[in-house]
């Protein structure tokens, strides 16, 4: 693993890690190149710090299949030593994982913009997030109503989480907090959903109770009765009609054994 750019020495020198210099090569060997960078104390440049500009990612074996001796290269001061400067051909980020705290303000810029909220270049390793709840003090449905990419933005650091690589940002904690009935609030009514019901003060004389369980038991009942009385009324009819031809049939039958007898 690398060594992070850090200066570990009390050099009579003035470098400084991260300082940039053109330097030229003054001799290759297997384990790097001696850089002259115009200072007092040589510089070094290990293998493992020479890029491939035309693949930046590949790792470099053979240091003259990238560098030869008189070739002017850029440099960064990476540590500097009592004896000399370790260089690299990587530049280093701006802002270290070691150098970002909560509460800091970074000035940045807007480079992504997702539904849950803006990514902003700091410099660092990766961009922090302004979530969409931390764009303002006001209701905002989506990013770009507040922003939009390549803004320069004010932000402040909320949370680091170096495990994760993670840096949580906010814009409204450096806007001034507006008065609570100031606060504006667009929420739009959702697909599917009933709009929110303003409540309406009604007059104490015009409030009507809530029916108890009985009463609710009652009304179903006499609803039912009432839906069924059609129904009852051909049933007792059909009963009378059934009764009537019975009497028919039976006064018929008392008569005619009368006449046999």
């Amino acid at each position: 693993m690398e060594s992070p750019i850090e200066q570990t020495s009390t050099t009579q020198t003035s470098l400084k890690p991260k300082q940039k210099f053109e330097g030229k090569v003054m001799k290759t060997s297997l384990q790097g190149a001696i850089i002259d960078i115009g200072e007092k104390v040589p510089g070094f440049l290990h293998i493992s710090q020479v890029v491939n500009v035309v693949a930046p990612d590949a790792v470099v074996k053979n240091l003259e299949d990238i560098i030869k001796v008189g070739d002017s290269v850029n440099v960064w001061v990476r540590r500097v030593l009592k004896d000399h400067v370790e260089l690299t051909m990587r530049e280093p980020l701006a802002l270290e994982w070691r150098e970002i705290a909560p509460d800091m303000v970074l000035h940045g810029k807007v480079v992504r913009l997702e539904a849950f909220g803006a990514f902003v270049e700091l410099g660092a390793e990766r961009p922090g997030l302004v979530h969409v709840s931390e764009l303002s003090h006001n209701y905002v449905r989506v990013p770009s109503e507040v922003v939009k990419v390549g803004d320069e933005v004010d932000v402040k650091v909320l949370e680091v989480d170096k495990r994760k690589k993670q840096i949580k940002l906010s814009m409204k904690a450096l806007q001034e907090a507006p008065e609570a009935e100031e606060i504006e609030v667009k929420r739009p009514a959702r697909k599917g959903k009933a709009k929110q019901e303003v409540e309406v003060e009604v007059p104490a004389e015009e409030v009507i109770p809530d029916p108890t369980f009985m009463e609710i038991a009652l009304r179903q009942a006499m609803d039912r009765a009432e839906k069924r009385k059609p129904q009852i009324s051909n049933r007792v009819k059909r009963a009378k009609d059934v009764d009537t031809d019975q009497d028919d049939i039976f006064d018929r039958t008392l008569k005619g054994k009368q006449i046999k007898d």
